[in-house]
């Protein structure tokens, strides 16, 4: 199986300088500009069999691009959605560091009405499980998500530790190409752009 794994394009927090992750910001215009190049390449260059996305505007609104390009069904999904950062959400980041601080806490507990660090890397091991179990071994499947769970999925995909102390970068609207085949799993490619935008 091949797996697309893409970042929505530029959001409105992206040019506010906020905290985004659930908080609910549509794509800018830019945004929708990269989403609509990002689907007119991967038109261009896969079949894509379905498309699946998290339930939040800014990966909705670019996996609507891609669909319309090509042609792919859409299947939302609220456990794509991106870290669950609880008060956090939406707050300009002076005003969050201020009045949340940086706090230590195991990993299995969470601070703020945040999601803990294992219920996040819980969801991206039930996304990929279903993902790699329920569609065909030859199928193209796109996912449209965001950063902080692209890093999960990769270290879902790679079996690495919750805790691995790697970053994943995914720019706006970029393709990360994955192959499942059995036990084996490849990186293909990571963080491809295929605009300039």
């Amino acid at each position: 199986m091949r797996l697309l794994v893409i970042r929505h394009g530029e959001s409105e927090a992206d040019i506010l300088g906020v905290h985004e992750g659930r908080a609910d910001f549509e794509l800018t215009e830019r945004g929708h500009r990269q989403a609509e190049a990002t689907g007119v390449y991967v038109a261009e260059h896969y079949k894509v069999d379905r498309i699946f996305h998290s339930t939040l505007k800014r990966a909705a609104q670019t996996a609507r691009h891609l669909a319309e390009n090509t042609g792919a069904p859409l299947f939302p999904d609220e456990l794509l959605m991106e870290f669950n950062n609880g008060l956090l959400a939406g707050l300009p980041y002076d005003v969050a560091s201020e009045r949340y601080p940086s706090v230590s806490v195991p990993p299995h507990k969470s601070v703020y009405k945040q999601e803990s660090k294992l219920m996040f890397r819980h969801r991206a091991e039930v996304v990929l499980s279903v993902l790699l179990s329920e569609n065909d071994d030859d199928s193209t499947v796109a996912v449209v998500t965001h950063g902080g769970m692209i890093g999960q999925l990769y270290r879902a995909f790679l079996r690495l530790p919750y805790d691995t102390d790697y970053s994943f970068w995914s720019g706006d609207a970029c393709i990360h190409e994955w192959l499942a085949d059995g036990e084996n799993r490849t990186v293909v490619r990571a963080n491809f752009c295929p605009h300039n935008i």
